[in-house]
């Protein structure tokens, strides 16, 4: 492996781990509650929305650290595929006003944290390339 491969990486865990975060911060301000009203409109137990904060600030936390890397990105990915099929699912298969996919930043969220659980963290991490989960 290459420094560039390490360096481009880091650039990946970054930009998907401050763009998440930064959701993460708003839920925070704004609570949980229209996110477990709409679990309870589909069915779904409303005390699941306080994963989100799993999956929108810690997830996100240890993705720009590198640390439990692979688990962080497949906790964004699980939270990306929750946030498609219970709020997005009726853009799916649409275009936006500019002609590209209506859904196209959160597919990028999505298939970047596939890539991270891939890839891993790469040696510019607090966890190194040595760990399992890295």
């Amino acid at each position: 492996m290459t420094r560039s491969d390490d360096t481009g990486k880091l650039v990946l865990r970054l930009a998907l781990g401050i763009m998440v975060l930064l959701h993460g911060l708003s839920k925070l301000g704004s609570g949980v509650g229209p996110i477990s009203g709409m679990l309870a409109a589909h069915g779904l137990p409303g005390a699941l929305a306080y994963l989100v904060y799993i999956g929108e600030t810690v997830a996100p936390v240890l993705l720009i650290a590198g640390v439990f890397t692979r688990a962080a990105a497949c906790i964004v990915v699980v939270n990306m595929l929750f946030a498609f099929g219970l709020v997005h699912m009726k853009d799916l298969f649409a275009l936006g006003k500019t002609g590209g996919w209506a859904l196209e930043l959160q597919g990028m969220y999505l298939f970047a944290a596939v890539a991270i659980a891939l890839l891993g963290a790469g040696r510019l991490s607090l966890g190194g390339t040595g760990g399992k989960l890295n």
